[in-house]
């Protein structure tokens, strides 16, 4: 257990997953448990947002964010299966009004464009800018009504 929450093959449990909230849902889709703990532990500690699920590659977060609906994603770009830019398409395409927030070790100029472009609303590097999508989530929990 990594500050309650239930790690299996490094898997979130789903089992702390609660779709139906008023709390603003989350989707964190990232190939690394270590991210992926370390983002819904962050997550946990807000009040007023609710983490909804979790991928680890392109078909299962497309499917899954597709199913969900969240009101905000957590994205890498390098995954298995082929490119968060490929969910971050996909998302921006069924939810124009979801905040996306690309995650990645590829902070490169032309990566930002990219997903800028294809509609993200943040962009991070995750070597030196993790602490900004807490600041983000925060933030917007105190818009909450």
């Amino acid at each position: 257990m990594i500050n309650n929450l239930m790690i299996d093959s490094g898997t979130i449990s789903t089992s702390r997953y609660n779709v139906k909230t008023d709390k603003l849902n989350v989707f964190i889709s990232d190939d690394s448990p270590v991210v992926r703990v370390r983002l819904a532990n962050m997550i946990a500690d807000i009040d007023g947002i609710n983490l909804v699920g979790e991928a680890t590659n392109v078909q299962d977060s497309i499917e899954k964010i597709n199913e969900l609906r969240p009101d905000a994603v957590i994205l890498d770009i390098c995954m298995p299966g082929g490119s968060g830019i490929d969910v971050l398409k996909s998302v921006r395409q069924l939810n124009d009004s979801a905040i996306i927030i690309v995650l990645t070790n590829y902070p490169f100029p032309q990566y930002r464009k990219i997903c800028m472009e294809a509609g993200a609303n943040y962009f991070f590097d995750k070597s030196n800018e993790f602490h900004k999508v807490l600041d983000i989530f925060k933030n917007m929990a105190s818009h909450q009504d």
